[in-house]
């Protein structure tokens, strides 16, 4: 799987807040991001990093591919400006049901290397030909 990477912030958290109806205050101020036990201030939402596995998988496998399952732990805080990457290695391909199963290993890792979100996807894709 090709990597994807995005530089995080204020303005993607603010947006990614407006559609989805999460203005949680450790996300958007930093003061109460060090109320919340964060030195450097507000971080970034866990479920952004999230949104941008799905948008790795669908940029990756396209449109005539299913995600069926996508799950992810979040085992450390993004910070403000970290540019986050999302990495992909394939642990498992079958056969299924007639369906071309693929799984693979994921996270999202920061600029310093840092892996931050963990998980795993289940993709089935197209027959060739």
């Amino acid at each position: 799987m090709p990597t994807w990477s995005r530089q995080t912030s204020f303005m993607e958290w603010n947006r990614y807040a407006a559609v989805n109806d999460e203005f949680v205050p450790f996300h958007m101020d930093d003061e109460a991001g060090r109320a919340a036990q964060n030195e450097q201030g507000a971080f970034g939402m866990g479920n952004l990093r999230y949104a941008y596995i799905v948008n790795a998988l669908r940029d990756w496998i396209g449109d005539e591919a299913e995600i069926r399952e996508v799950g992810c732990q979040y085992r450390a805080i993004n910070q403000k400006d970290d540019v986050l990457t999302v990495q992909g290695t394939v642990s498992e391909k079958k056969v299924e049901n007639g369906e071309n199963v693929v799984v693979l290993e994921t996270n999202v890792v920061n600029q310093d290397g840092l892996g931050t979100c963990p998980g795993h996807a289940i993709l089935v894709l197209p027959s060739k030909g």
